[in-house]
């Protein structure tokens, strides 16, 4: 589990949930939110990004803790596609793709790193 107190004190989780507001922004763009279900899907992927990682930490154990961290990083990446998908249909600028890209690649990396210490540290 690292040396983390609580999950709200890992970096990856206190990005996502900025992350989250800024999707959930957005997301209520005039054009963005007639679209119910890509709506719906990009928020509940980016829901599941920081949940995963604090559903996984509450676990207490870091190999449970590596599957949620897998399963966020999963809606990482889940989240990177529809963003092309809002980019080709003209939902979202390059400008805002581009900071959200960014952003939740940076998330993506931060479990990475995470999923690899803990790994790491099962070893020893």
């Amino acid at each position: 589990m690292g040396k983390f107190k609580s999950f709200e004190e890992i970096n990856s989780w206190q990005k996502s949930r900025l992350f989250n507001k800024r999707i959930y922004e957005i997301t209520e763009n005039t054009i963005f939110k007639k679209d119910f279900d890509l709506v719906r899907q990009i928020r509940r992927a980016s829901i599941s990004i920081s949940s995963n990682i604090a559903e996984g930490f509450e676990r207490n154990t870091d190999k449970e803790f590596v599957y949620f961290l897998y399963v966020s990083k999963a809606s990482a990446a889940e989240i990177r596609s529809q963003l092309y998908l809002a980019l080709d249909l003209n939902y979202i600028s390059k400008i805002e793709f581009d900071e959200l890209y960014l952003n939740v690649s940076d998330i993506s990396k931060l479990l990475s790193g995470f999923i690899k210490y803990l790994n790491d540290s099962q070893k020893k």
